[in-house]
């Protein structure tokens, strides 16, 4: 994202991806659809940084209180603040389909929560069902955009009747569409209901290639469950079968079943 190639912290023994994936976490899948605060699921470097003289902490508390005030007139924003080792470039992204309002009360509750999980982690990412913040120390070592982070499965599987033909085709569509609609997009098809959203800042072509690995991964790791989301570093991808068709409701609270 932008870093000084030179790292100032070294971190050893690990890939970059384990240092998100070691410590991920998850809520469990219930019945009902979450709301869009709903926690996914956290990532947290295992590195802390050493602060002595409170700069990191002031830095990053700056980071967040600008994030929160941009989050009341945008859903994507991207700064640095700190100066020197002590800089921390982050940012939030709002789900496309979130009002203003909505993007406003998701965001609010992140910087709270980022700090009761991962504490002075040199970096973390903390992921709701509708929004997420980022942040990253200068000189974290970067992971691929398409890296997976996170995925889920619906526990429930869908056999027959054409199901896999209907997701693969409803995915194909997601994938050409959330480039086309330059980072989000969402429709129904034959009873399958997608969403796919890219990080705010990567043009449409790679944000295309972006969706395309995610319903690849998709594809794969969820098989024939009626319900499936992939989070990819710089995009996502969600999918829900409902067999008596997509039910009509709040679009806040698609894509979010666990069944």
């Amino acid at each position: 994202m932008g870093f000084p190639s030179k790292p100032l912290f070294y971190i050893l023994h690990l890939p970059p991806i384990f240092l998100f994936l070691l410590l991920l976490f998850s809520t469990n899948p219930t019945q009902s659809a979450p709301d869009y605060t709903s926690l996914v699921y956290k990532g947290c470097s295992k590195e802390a940084f050493q602060d002595p003289t409170g700069l990191y902490s002031q830095a990053l508390s700056a980071l967040f209180g600008t994030l929160v005030q941009q989050s009341t007139k945008s859903k994507f924003f991207k700064t640095t603040t700190g100066t020197g080792q002590t800089t921390i470039t982050g940012l939030f992204q709002c789900r496309g389909d979130l009002s203003i309002g909505d993007c406003y009360k998701c965001v609010s509750g992140l910087p709270v929560l980022t700090d009761k999980m991962c504490g002075k982690a040199i970096a973390a990412r903390v992921q709701l069902f509708g929004c997420y913040i980022l942040y990253e120390v200068a000189g974290f070592t970067q992971v691929s955009g398409m890296e997976m982070l996170f995925k889920t499965c619906g526990r429930s599987t869908a056999a027959g009747s054409g199901f896999e033909e209907r997701r693969d085709t409803a995915l194909s569509v997601l994938a050409n569409g959330v480039a086309s609609g330059h980072g989000f997009f969402t429709t129904s098809y034959q009873s399958m209901y997608v969403l796919g959203q890219c990080e705010g800042d990567i043009g449409d072509s790679d944000c295309g290639e972006c969706a395309k690995s995610a319903v690849q991964r998709a594809q794969v790791e969820c098989g024939n469950a009626i319900s499936g989301q992939i989070y990819l570093h710089k995009c996502f991808i969600s999918y829900s079968y409902y067999p008596n068709g997509v039910p009509r409701r709040s679009s806040s609270s698609y894509g979010n079943e666990g069944n």
